[in-house]
């Protein structure tokens, strides 16, 4: 988007940027806010520090630099107020939560939490932090509602490199699903309405994940591997009675009249259609035999040997067709990262601190859901163009006008701003 596309949304990008005033304590980190959002969604070629501030008339980038690390703000603040918005503009009972993760490829071994690991952004080990995020999805759009860096065992352990990296002294080393589960509490917690959640096998694979999405009176649709385990009838009286399988096999014995061909979404090259089918199984969660639900199985078309096995808590009674839509729905999250990366800059930062990486994150998620917000105004539009790359004001309003301009922003088609995160010691971001 270039400066004067924005500013013909001016008036809007105001009106929210308003909305999350009460987040900062002095006015210099909230206009420095406003110009680093706005830098976000300029076509700049790079969007650092030095190239947004120029890109938005600043002589020099200190200001937006010590935005993300000196700045008296809080990053979880605003993705509160995030969230909050994000229930009276995309907000629906039958909305999805979908998990999933994004690396940052990274030079070097001084940026917080990177290491050689597994980017799915490279498709190999690579040099790299990784984020975890939660998605939200209604008919109205993709938004993110939260995000999680995950901290790898060899930092956790490390006290040197916790202190040069500003890492909390709470935190403690979290697997990706428990900082999904994290995610999924807080939006919970805030009455983020939602019907499903979603994810990959990361997260599926998690057996007490999938309980407590059940226990939250939640359903599921998620990923897990060939070969985990589940009973066709219910093991009773011991588990031992009946022998558990993989899902693969349970899969492999079924005859080829049980698949139908669905389609579930509109992809980049047209109709996402793909062979289903679904079967009433036991979970195994560790030795002991879990509820009854559903395993669901994906084919794809052009290459039979190419399947996806999922696990759902829904209920008996679900249509095969809903069941495929909602695991298709986790196609969105891929989407909502390339976005955010294309168009929010989201892993374009140069900083080595926990703070400073969460208070960028948030900025472009803020970005980005200001950008859905336009879509969803204009029916469902693409954004106004922008970089074109594709990858995996002072006082306090109220509550009630925060919610009360949200809801007319979002009638004139318009965006969402601001920022957060602690106090921070002083030298680089």
């Amino acid at each position: 988007m270039s400066v004067s596309e924005l500013d013909r949304y001016a008036a809007e990008f105001e009106a929210f940027h308003a909305r999350f005033a009460h987040c900062f304590v002095r006015s210099e980190p909230r206009q420095a806010a406003r110009q680093y959002l706005r830098g976000l969604l300029t076509s700049v070629k790079r969007k650092n520090c030095w190239q947004m501030a120029e890109a938005t008339g600043a002589s020099h980038p200190q200001g937006l630099q010590r935005l993300l690390f000196g700045a008296l703000w809080d990053a979880d603040q605003a993705r509160d107020e995030l969230e909050e918005y994000i229930v009276e503009v995309f907000g629906a009972a039958n909305g999805i939560a979908i998990l999933d993760e994004t690396g940052f490829l990274k030079k070097g071994t001084q940026s917080v939490g990177v290491k050689r690991q597994y980017s799915g952004t490279a498709g190999k080990v690579e040099n790299c932090q990784v984020g975890v995020f939660l998605v939200y999805r209604s008919q109205g759009g993709s938004v993110f509602l939260d995000r999680r860096l995950y901290l790898p065992e060899e930092w956790c352990a490390d006290a040197g490199r916790r202190a040069q990296a500003c890492v909390p002294a709470g935190v403690t080393f979290q697997t990706k699903p428990a900082l999904g589960m994290a995610m999924l509490e807080q939006a919970w917690a805030r009455g983020v309405p939602m019907e499903w959640v979603s994810g990959d096998e990361v997260y599926g694979d998690s057996s007490a994940l999938r309980q407590r999405v059940a226990q939250a009176h939640k359903k599921y649709v998620l990923a897990v591997s060939s070969d985990t385990s589940v009973w066709r009838k219910q093991p009773c009286p011991t588990p031992d009675a009946v022998a558990w399988e993989s899902v693969a096999d349970v899969v492999a014995a079924l005859p080829a009249t049980a698949w139908q061909r669905l389609v579930v979404g509109e992809g980049e090259k047209g109709p996402r259609r793909y062979d289903w089918v679904a079967l009433r199984v036991f979970e195994k969660h560790g030795p002991l035999p879990g509820p009854e639900g559903w395993l669901l199985a994906r084919r794809s078309v052009s290459d039979p040997d190419e399947l996806a096995y999922f696990l759902s808590n829904a209920p008996a009674d679900t249509a095969l067709q809903t069941l495929a839509e909602v695991a298709g729905a986790r196609w969105s999250v891929e989407t909502a990262i390339e976005e955010a990366k294309g168009e929010a800059g989201l892993d374009e930062y140069e900083v080595r601190y926990w703070h400073s990486w969460y208070r960028h994150i948030t900025l472009s998620m803020m970005a980005h859901a200001w950008l859905a917000t336009m879509r969803q105004a204009q029916g469902g539009k693409p954004t106004p163009a922008g970089t074109g790359r594709t990858e995996r004001a002072g006082g306090t309003p109220a509550a009630g006008d925060r919610a009360a301009a949200a809801t007319a922003q979002c009638r004139a088609g318009a965006a969402v701003v601001e920022l957060a995160a602690g106090q921070a010691p002083t030298g680089t971001p």
